[in-house]
């Protein structure tokens, strides 16, 4: 266990996305479902989106009764438990994979898998495979103070929170006190989603989370263009994909270049991070 975690580079997400700020473009922060669809096809997939050029790659866990999660996304969680895919399989596979991958890891899970194998269990295990950071998305920062946000600090997992626009400024202080690597603001309310276009009220609502949060600001739900990449690029220090690459899965599923579509595709999305006049 202690030479996986050597392996595992403390502060590696944050060192992402100063290396992109330093480039003068937005990190490109795909997710996927690990397993679907199936846990042996996932490590090409993951490969493919670094090859992209992914900085930093969020892993869903699925789970049975997600809330947050659009019909894409609901879709590739149960391919992926059909398929046998546990949380001890996870993370063997990022134990096996994430030095090869090279860009850190984050764990997009519900709260029930952690709380089912006891949080501080869960955070040795995560850090001992590799992953770098957990962002559980039920999880309310005030109620993760007393457990949750120590034990994963303890095992140098960096605990990433969401910011929605109906949060208020009390919640974004909360967030702001608890999250290391970077803030996820959910770009609309719902759930997650293509969309055809970004909020209108995307850009003042941005301007109005920077004062308050001093970590990176990475945005996603209904991020799924090249052109809505780059706008959104303008603005935040981080995108976040997720159904539009999850897609590419959904239509593919058995086509034995999968993985070639894959990167295909976090590729044109990738390619549009370069922030404007840098």
């Amino acid at each position: 266990m202690s030479a996986l975690r050597a392996r595992r580079h403390k502060g590696a997400i944050a060192e992402a996305f100063a290396r992109c700020e330093a480039e003068g473009r937005a990190a490109f922060v795909p997710y996927l479902c690990a397993g679907d669809p199936d846990l042996e096809r996932t490590p090409a997939l993951l490969e493919a989106l670094v090859s992209a050029g992914a900085d930093v790659i969020e892993l869903g866990v699925p789970f049975s009764d997600p809330i947050a999660d659009g019909p894409t996304v609901q879709k590739a969680a149960s391919r992926a438990l059909e398929a046998g895919t546990t949380v001890s399989g996870i993370l063997g596979l990022v134990a096996e994979n994430r030095q090869r991958l090279g860009v850190p890891i984050v764990l997009f899970t519900y709260f029930n898998p952690i709380h089912r194998r006891g949080v501080r269990t869960f955070a040795e295990q995560a850090a001992a495979s590799g992953v770098d950071g957990v962002l559980c998305v039920d999880l309310p920062p005030e109620e993760a103070e007393d457990e949750t946000v120590p034990a994963f600090l303890a095992n140098g997992l960096d605990p990433i929170f969401l910011v929605a626009p109906t949060s208020t400024d009390l919640r974004i202080k909360s967030v702001a006190r608890v999250s290391k690597g970077f803030v996820y603001y959910v770009s609309r309310t719902g759930v997650t989603g293509e969309r055809d276009s970004l909020p209108a009220e995307l850009v003042s609502d941005l301007a109005r989370l920077r004062k308050k949060v001093k970590l990176p600001v990475a945005v996603g739900f209904g991020i799924s263009t090249p052109v809505q990449v780059a706008e959104v690029a303008a603005v935040a220090q981080g995108v976040v994909v997720g159904s539009a690459l999850v897609r590419v899965i959904e239509d593919n599923l058995d086509e034995p270049d999968l993985a070639a579509r894959m990167q295909a595709r976090a590729g044109e999305l990738a390619g549009a991070l370069i922030r404007g006049g840098k």
